[in-house]
């Protein structure tokens, strides 16, 4: 498991370790870090580079701008750049908040032949966002987006992390920095993984400054990993048959959207489990699709499962109201996805009695339904918050998924893609989910681990390919499983 911390937790880990270093020892591992980032990022530079006054390939000859903020995080920008200075890049820095900018990072730039300028060149190759870190408030000074608008840069380095945006929420309620690479010391922040924020910050490169053993143990957001799922993975065993891998129950689709129903049946069936069970009115096109699901017309009629999904394309009338109590009258976990989150919202007294794990898949619509109001900008923590109200698992669809247990922890997916905004992509993710928890793993785990695969599997359907179905990735569904399970088997 990775994770992501809040300032206040780095900042306590980086006063212990601090307070077993030399004065100014943790900033300048920061800076080496971060300077051997740029390097490689000079050194990979092709003729696309938009700078054309560039020299070589490499660190000799190419223009570095830095935007530096007088704390911190503008002395390791400064300190950075007085080791490509030193390799023979020319440096140009400006002071965001008039003339005060770390005096020692400075000073160590000047001598290896960088300058303090108050205008840069309108070009660069890499232009390094040092103006906040993690202790500077949302939004950025005037002149550091004056600067950003006039600069055209090949490579946008942030510092740590983007500056401007909320770093413990993701949120980006003000003018921030859109970066190609964000070099982040010691841990990821919350930032990195969560809102809007994520998609300013590209691609993330952790530095390891020493901080691990002063980090608090339980991050802000964990991040699930490829070899997390292959642990919690159930490989059927020698003995086991279809009924002991788990058997999935899948109450979707009607007369008028009977493709949601055997698309929930390509997840389901893309799982680990066994046995997979359809109820409803779209039997005979699930059995046209998949011979191998036993289908019936209602969920009273299906027997036994060890997991249901309700809700794909099931309609939201008397009878499908019905349908979702006689799947949640079920001891067995249950997944609520469409329509019966709408149901939900508006029969919420469906889940009073309820006392087997549910867990709801909400998109920021029927978020809304089911809170009252729509998520904020806080996106972990208005999952978290409706999975206290109503005491369930949930999994908060967007750019960066967000899992929430009702204990509190939040997870952030680090796998989603855009071509998953498109129809019928998160039927595809409810039953495979469904399967997930019918083969005995616990609901979190199940939402963690089905959000992760189903980004993968969207990654693997849109290689070389404009444009992505649901049912694309449900058939890439089992060869993403197959990659992480052989990776960390």
């Amino acid at each position: 498991m990775n994770g992501a911390w809040s300032a206040a937790a780095v900042r306590r880990a980086e006063a212990q370790l601090m307070s077993l270093l030399p004065p100014g020892a943790l900033m300048q591992r920061a800076a080496a870090g971060l300077a051997a980032e740029c390097a490689r990022i000079l050194r990979q530079r092709g003729p696309k580079s938009r700078n054309r006054t560039a020299i070589g390939s490499g660190v000799y000859g190419a223009t570095v701008t830095v935007l530096a903020g007088p704390g911190d995080n503008g002395g390791d920008a400064l300190y950075a750049a007085a080791l490509l200075a030193r390799r023979g890049a020319r440096v140009f820095a400006v002071p965001v908040m008039g003339d005060r900018v770390h005096p020692l990072a400075a000073a160590a730039l000047t001598r290896a032949g960088g300058r303090l300028v108050a205008r840069p060149p309108d070009h660069c190759d890499l232009l390094l966002d040092g103006v906040l870190g993690i202790g500077g408030r949302p939004g950025l000074p005037g002149r550091a987006m004056d600067q950003l608008a006039r600069i055209e840069a090949g490579t946008v380095v942030a510092v740590d992390v983007p500056s401007g945006v909320d770093v413990d929420t993701g949120a980006v309620p003000a003018g921030a920095v859109t970066a190609d690479v964000t070099v982040t010391f010691g841990a990821r922040k919350p930032c990195h993984v969560l809102g809007r924020a994520s998609l300013r910050t590209g691609r993330t490169v952790l530095v390891d400054i020493g901080l691990g053993p002063y980090l608090d143990p339980h991050p802000a957001v964990r991040v699930a990993e490829g070899a997390d799922i292959a642990r919690w993975w159930h490989e059927p065993g020698p003995e086991d048959d279809k009924y002991t891998r788990g058997v999935v129950g899948v109450a979707a689709g009607s007369e008028r959207y009977p493709g949601a129903a055997v698309l929930a049946t390509d997840g389901a069936l893309a799982g680990p489990t066994g046995y997979v069970r359809y109820a409803g009115a779209a039997a005979e096109a699930v059995r046209r699709r998949h011979p191998e699901v036993v289908c019936t017309t209602a969920v009273k009629e299906a027997g036994r499962v060890q997991a249901w999904l309700a809700g794909p394309g099931l309609g939201t009338d008397e009878a499908a109201l019905a349908e979702l109590r006689d799947a949640l009258a079920s001891p067995a976990p249950v997944v609520l996805d469409a329509d019966a989150l709408t149901l939900i919202g508006e029969y919420p007294s469906v889940l009073t009695r309820r006392e087997a794990p549910v867990v709801l898949t909400p998109h920021d619509r029927e978020y809304e339904r089911l809170y009252g109001s729509a998520p904020s900008e806080d996106r972990a923590a208005a999952a978290a918050a409706l999975a206290k109200r109503l005491n369930c698992t949930v999994l908060l669809k967007g750019h960066h998924t967000v899992v929430a247990g009702c204990d509190g922890a939040v997870w952030a997916n680090p796998t989603g893609r855009p071509q998953l905004a498109t129809a019928g992509a998160g039927d595809v993710l409810a039953g495979f989910m469904a399967s997930l928890l019918a083969s005995g793993m616990d609901e979190v785990r199940a939402a963690v681990a089905a959000a992760f695969l189903h980004g993968r599997a969207a990654g693997t359907a849109a290689a070389g390919h404009r444009t992505v179905t649901a049912s694309d990735v449900a058939r890439a569904l089992p060869g993403a499983v197959g990659a992480v399970l052989s990776a960390h088997g």
